[in-house]
């Protein structure tokens, strides 16, 4: 499967099967992605303590805000925050999903606007007859994590039903390092439960499900006071039938949500802090697509058309009085065309977009590909133009980390991308290498601009900066030696402004290692990732020293679908830096755990 799905396409895929997901120690979903080269969120940081208005993707360095440039789709439906575009990694369960696919390279022609920088596809096991998973785990710093889930097909006809949960909590860790902590400080945790209800009809034509997702997390973020919260729900579905060469795919989703957020001033010593507003955002978003497809073989056609919209309000309750009140609503469609012919060992890919954005404004995003193979070598190459228009987040609300102190602009124009590529695969029996060479022109990047830097505050706003250029280079490799395993990857992204400075948040050099070693029922996978040095800032006045940490699982089958399963994260307590504010910020620290697991049938 994972093969054929990147034949198909003239971009480079990353496939991550569950059981690389398994062998590769992380918290949440997000965490085990950073293996694949350019994966990254904003400030480096990972979704167990990150406020989650940061936890927006970034591939290829393509981005340098909290604000997601990648679309992440489960089971075809968009998951990223309907307000602000980033993505609440606490939804997904990484043990309940069958396959993740990265597209990198803009994807906006099929896609729209979110997918700028690629699209992330998250796959759901399949339903099972009487299927049940269970697990719990705990680790140092009163970290618990217990999940479940199950599946069942019923008995002579094609309804299934499956569902999971998951309840989380940790006391987490403190985010500014020791010489510089003061009484006002604590350490940033999350709690979390999230849970999802699914039915299925399994037809021998056509397909359909209907779910409903809910997830509720509670975070300190650092200090006494600051705080945020979120509540929210999703129900979705989608229907797909197959006539002959045709098929038609239909879905749909509707999301409500509420975030919740206090915001304080620190003294200088930060021996003491003052409330500065409380915040409530709450959006509510839906939307709709439909994709009509005929394939023949030798060229295949695909069309359809989709909708968005969403409306949100940033309430700013002011201290010690006063209301602050931005927000409105966004409402974006489009059309789409997407075609492929071979002709021999050649393939080639058109794809045009008609979008129409929420600001008054229509883009036209044309693609262009071609892929040819031979034996085990295949050489690909595309060319795209590619948009992102400004989310109610970046248009309307104000925030603070720490003292920073980043401002809305409702005067933001949609970003634009125009991008080229280039690659070789070259597929083994038992290996496997890419490589992919990347070039893609921004227009009018959205970024925080510095506007004031005192000894106590940092005042940014959103703007469009100058032009900026994005290129490098991205390697994969994967070798299989009987029972050992090995990946490497790395990327090469030098992003810079027309002005000469870098793009901040995007390191120049990232890469990672993992070798896995399974026999005899006990796995043992342990790896290296690695950062260059990037900057905070766009004007490039905040360094922030490159890192590696190492990483390490060990997992033994008990008996049946038990096993027992530990896992350690930044395994030498590598101290790094994540962030000025203008107060550094760290990473985490080495984190433990340990604990069960089941996966079988009843």
């Amino acid at each position: 499967m994972v093969e054929n799905v990147e034949s198909e396409a003239p971009a480079s895929i990353t496939a991550v099967s569950p059981e690389q997901v398994k062998t590769i120690p992380g918290i949440n979903l997000d965490d085990r992605l950073r293996n694949v080269p350019g994966f990254s969120l904003f400030r480096r940081s990972s979704s167990v303590v990150a406020n989650p208005t940061t936890q927006g993707v970034s591939l290829r360095g393509i981005g340098s805000s909290g604000a997601s440039r990648t679309l992440v789709l489960w089971d075809g439906i968009p998951v990223n925050d309907v307000f602000g575009g980033w993505v609440y990694w606490t939804r997904f369960a990484p043990e309940e999903l069958a396959l993740v696919e990265i597209s990198r390279g803009a994807s906006t022609s099929v896609f729209g606007d979110r997918a700028m920088g690629g699209v992330i596809h998250l796959f759901s096991r399949e339903p099972e007859p009487k299927r049940v998973t269970a697990r719990y785990e705990a680790g140092n710093r009163e970290t618990h994590d217990l999940g479940a889930g199950f599946s069942h097909v019923l008995r002579g006809g094609p309804w299934a039903l499956s569902g999971a949960g998951r309840a989380f909590s940790t006391d987490g860790y403190f985010v500014v390092p020791r010489d510089v902590r003061g009484a006002a400080d604590r350490p940033a945790g999350v709690r979390f439960v999230s849970g999802e209800a699914r039915a299925d009809w399994l037809g021998s034509r056509d397909r359909f499900f209907l779910k409903a997702d809910l997830l509720a997390e509670d975070r300190a973020n650092g200090t006494a006071a600051q705080r945020n919260s979120t509540s929210l729900g999703t129900l979705s579905g989608r229907y797909f039938r197959q006539f002959g060469a045709q098929s038609l795919s239909v879905l749909g989703f509707h999301n409500r949500q509420e975030f919740r957020a206090v915001f304080s001033a620190l003294a200088a010593n930060r021996e003491t802090e003052r409330v500065t507003f409380r915040q409530s955002v709450p959006a509510e978003g839906a939307g709709g697509a439909g994709v009509w497809s005929l394939r023949r073989g030798a060229w295949n056609l695909h069309g359809g058309g989709d909708a968005f919209r969403v409306e949100g309000y940033s309430r700013d309750y002011l201290v010690p009085s006063g209301l602050r009140l931005g927000g409105g609503t966004l409402l974006q469609h489009g059309v789409f065309v997407q075609a492929d012919a071979a002709a021999g060992p050649v393939r080639l890919y058109f794809g045009a977009r008609r979008q129409v954005t929420g600001q008054r404004q229509t883009f036209f995003s044309p693609s262009a590909g071609i892929a040819a193979g031979r034996k085990r070598l295949r050489a690909r190459a595309s060319a795209y133009r590619s948009f992102r228009a400004p989310s109610l987040n970046e248009l309307y609300r104000e925030f603070r980390v720490g003292n920073a102190v980043t401002l809305a602009n409702a005067s933001l124009r949609p970003e634009t991308l125009t991008g080229v590529e280039t690659g070789l695969d070259w597929v083994g029996e038992s290996s496997r290498v890419r490589v992919t060479f990347f070039r893609n022109r921004l227009e009018d990047l959205i970024t925080n601009v510095t506007l004031r830097v005192s000894a106590n505050e940092i005042t940014r706003q959103r703007q469009n900066a100058a032009a900026a250029l994005n290129r490098g280079v991205e390697l994969e490799t994967l070798g299989r030696w009987r029972w050992l395993r090995g990946e490497a990857a790395y990327l090469l992204a030098d992003s810079r402004f027309s002005t000469g400075e870098r793009a901040p948040q995007i390191p120049r050099h990232q890469g990672s290692l993992q070798i896995t070693a399974e026999r005899g029922g006990t796995l043992m996978s342990a790896g290296v990732r690695s950062f260059a040095m990037q900057f905070e800032d766009e004007r490039n006045l905040f360094r922030l020293p490159g890192f590696a940490t190492a990483q390490a699982v060990v997992r033994r089958r008990i008996r049946g679908g038990l096993s027992a399963v530990a896992a350690v994260e930044n395994l030498l307590d590598r101290e790094f830096f994540t962030g000025f504010t203008p107060t550094p910020l760290i990473g985490a620290p080495r984190l433990w755990r340990v604990g069960l697991r089941w996966d079988g049938r009843l």
